[in-house]
């Protein structure tokens, strides 16, 4: 978590109440009172994990739409530590033809990943024109 306190609360805010106040709103819409208080009725052990899980995908977007207003608004920026790794760290055991495997595999995947985006692309345009 966050080192500052503000940004840990902005970051239990975006991360955590966000997705559940906006599945509380839903089930209120959708419902009223008594669909929110359905929650809380003893059927689930989590309600919160519930309501968190059911209020992530609009949640997601909201803080989506607030990156694109000023960026790190809707997804806070977290601080990290980076240091060094140390001669004969994890990074130096690796088999250098064991990496260059992996490497390729990759490239092939992303390759394949690219093809399929660009036929998913084109699939709209050419049915549109019938």
């Amino acid at each position: 978590m966050a080192a500052d306190p503000f940004d840990a609360l902005r970051l239990t805010l975006m991360q955590d109440v966000l997705p559940v106040g906006v599945a509380m709103v839903d089930r209120a819409r959708r419902g009223g009172p008594k669909e929110v208080l359905a929650a809380f009725d003893g059927s689930s052990a989590d309600p919160l994990g519930q309501l968190r899980q059911e209020g992530e995908p609009v949640a997601s977007q909201l803080r989506e739409g607030l990156d694109r207003l000023q960026p790190g608004l809707g997804n806070p920026v977290l601080k990290v530590e980076v240091r060094d790794v140390e001669p004969g760290g994890p990074l130096e055991r690796i088999d250098p033809a064991e990496l260059q495997n992996a490497l390729s595999r990759i490239s092939s995947r992303l390759t394949l990943l690219e093809q399929h985006l660009a036929a998913a692309e084109a699939a709209p345009e050419s049915s549109a024109r019938r």
